[in-house]
């Protein structure tokens, strides 16, 4: 077996490996952050579940840390409160980003985590399987519940060679996505083997786990080693560590040849992680802006390369560089060793180790600036400004540039770039705030702020379905689309009809006017929609403006499953030229949809009443999911059994 189908196997509770077709897997660990996470524990809070029944979940305040008005401190208090209640560990705002934090203090080899973050595959890189979710499903996995996915087909991504200076794991993550494209990955698992990755630290091996994500895989691994055991060990973890490797003789779907030392740096161009050069085919191109930092890296070793570089030297006067490390433990390091010094006189603006800028809270750059970043996406206008390119680099071409003014190749520094892994890190949990005993739990009260309003939730399907085709959207159509985070709407993640006065607006500013006008309808879209961040957001919020199904091209993985997991029909055209002959506007009809999904049916007759023809859409269902639909989403399908 190799190590996917090993751990799979460990932990399925339903089906059986066979490329497809879909299985439950037990859930050891969950991870859940502020932006999704407080909708996530209202709906396990729906659920009725009294307390948590995982080995151990964890909820950390990482995205909305930026209080400019009460409703970040509100949902803080809520994920206290509730988390304290339901036997769940709390990571309070200023220990860390969630996945930096999650590999240096709780990630476990051989495990499987569930995670309402997109990111959360970073875990990987320490061997665990490690696979993000919409929040409803990570709820379900903390009630003891299995978390359903097809069997995904697993890519050998075998390394060859050694990174030579100046070359960074993140140009390997960016050189798979160069030739995989953001759709290569979807229903497949990247297991990374071979020679090569001895060479590679465990940090190292979670920026190309982090970003393989972008990949639109289930999730990507790398073996646990006596690499992932002497980081462990100088983690004080090192009881936690097991031995996970897939069988000498490991079976694969498909196998990829990356040779390390063949590889140089490299850019994703605006606006997608997948518009890959190298650094010399990109060119000098001025630079206004360097941030460095995000979940993919932000690990000590990433920080200290980067302070080795910007030692005695000054960044450009037409640059500003902004550093966020990843964690408490790594900026307490950076601290103590000199190494913050050395970025600060440098003239670095150091922020709070939290998503911030990657997200759009804060660091906005100018009006068309060109801003060199270290994080996982650059969506267009993910950034807060939407004339500004977003270009992904590695910390090293990214101080390489700040200091110079242009993009920049970092071999052309002369620089010793070799950092040793420390011995003992300085880890502190001071700041994990364990949960009440079962015994105390009742006695605690969850406080809920005037900005968490109710959840919306679906209603049984109904006979036939109808209404206009109210947007038409292209390719590659991101969740930062369908319901956009920025500093101005991320307080309103527990605010869904507040949020629904933004949904799909930077495809189209009168959608949400012209949605709630219809009373509901359709979405047209093209290949991958809803690619990108887990954010249930964009199913509730559709949800809540009545939209009742999508015919797309194809969809992304998590969000096809959020869309059913909240009873929204996510359908794919059976010939992909139809998509050209709909247009906006158009009166569409699903006639005797419900009895067609009853009896199992997975070719929909979508009648266009103001063209006057009928197409076939595809809707793919497990018996679960067609339960699912059939219900009203998974909530109402868990009462209804109950």
């Amino acid at each position: 077996m190799n190590l996917t189908y090993k751990i799979l196997s460990a932990h399925l509770t339903q089906g059986e490996l066979s490329r497809g077709r879909e299985i439950g897997i037990h859930i050891d660990y969950t991870l859940t952050q502020d932006s999704t996470g407080t909708m996530a524990y209202l709906q396990f809070e729906a659920i009725g579940i009294p307390r948590v029944k995982t080995e151990k979940s964890l909820a950390y305040i990482d995205h909305n840390t930026l209080q400019t008005g009460f409703e970040n401190a509100d949902d803080h208090k809520y994920l206290a409160t509730v988390t304290k209640k339901h036997g769940v560990y709390l990571s309070k705002p200023g220990n860390g980003v969630c996945h930096q934090v999650e590999l240096e203090r709780f990630a476990v080899p051989g495990k499987t985590l569930l995670g309402s973050d997109s990111h959360t595959p970073t875990a990987g890189g320490l061997g665990m399987l490690a696979i993000g979710a919409g929040g409803l499903d990570v709820a379900v996995a903390m009630g003891g519940g299995a978390y359903y996915l097809p069997c995904p087909a697993v890519v050998n991504v075998r390394l060859s060679g050694k990174l030579r200076r100046g070359v960074a794991a993140k140009d390997v993550i960016l050189e798979v996505l160069r030739r995989l494209t953001v759709k290569g990955g979807v229903g497949k698992v990247m297991e990374y083997t071979g020679e090569g990755v001895k060479t590679l630290s465990i940090p190292e091996r979670a920026t190309i786990t982090n970003m393989g994500a972008e990949l639109g895989a289930t999730t990507s691994i790398f073996p646990a080693d006596e690499t992932a055991r002497a980081f462990m060990a100088a983690q004080g973890r090192e009881r936690d560590y097991v031995e996970a490797l897939p069988d000498a003789d490991a079976q694969y779907d498909e196998t990829l040849e990356i040779d390390l030392s063949a590889l140089e740096p490299m850019v994703a161009l605006p606006h997608m992680p997948d518009n890959v050069k190298t650094v010399r085919e990109a060119g000098a191109v001025k630079v206004d802006q360097v941030c460095i930092g995000s979940c993919t890296n932000s690990s000590y070793l990433d920080m200290m390369r980067v302070a080795r570089i910007l030692k005695g030297k000054t960044v450009n006067p037409d640059v500003s560089l902004v550093i966020a490390p990843g964690s408490r433990q790594v900026l307490g390091m950076l601290a103590a060793n000199g190494a913050l010094n050395d970025m600060i006189q440098a003239g670095a603006r150091i922020t709070e180790t939290a998503c911030g800028f990657c997200i759009g809270m804060g660091q906005s750059p100018r009006t068309g600036a060109v801003s060199l970043r270290t994080n996982n996406r650059n969506f267009f206008g993910r950034s807060g400004t939407k004339s500004a390119g977003i270009f992904l680099v590695s910390c090293e071409t990214a101080a390489a540039s700040a200091l110079t003014g242009v993009l920049s190749d970092p071999r052309e520094l002369d620089t010793d770039l070799e950092i040793p892994m420390p011995a003992q890190f300085a880890y502190n949990d001071n700041l994990i705030i364990p949960p009440a005993s079962p015994e105390e739990a009742g006695a605690v009260e969850v406080v809920r702020g005037p900005n968490i309003k109710p959840f919306p939730q679906a209603k049984k399907l109904a006979d036939s379905l109808s209404g206009k085709a109210l947007l038409k959207m292209e390719d590659n159509i991101t969740t930062d689309h369908i319901m956009p985070s920025d500093s101005k709407l991320l307080p309103f993640r527990s605010n869904i009809p507040k949020l629904s006065e933004y949904c799909l607006t930077p495809v189209d500013s009168t959608f949400p006017t012209r949605a709630k006008e219809a009373g509901g309808g359709f979405l047209i879209a093209g290949q991958n929609y809803g690619q990108g961040s887990s954010r249930e957001h964009a199913a509730l919020v559709p949800l809540y403006l009545q939209i009742r199904g999508i015919l797309a091209k194809s969809f992304a993985r998590i969000h096809r499953d959020n869309l059913i997991n909240n009873g929204i029909l996510p359908m794919t055209f059976e010939n992909e030229a139809d998509y050209d002959r709909f247009d906006q506007n158009d009166e569409l009809e699903l006639a005797n949809v419900r009895k067609l999904i009853e009896g199992g049916v997975e070719k929909i007759p979508v009648r266009n009443i103001t063209k006057g023809f009928t197409c076939d859409a595809l809707l793919p269902l497990s018996d679960r999911q067609r339960a699912m639909l059939l219900a009203g989403g998974l909530i109402n399908l868990m009462k209804e059994k109950a």
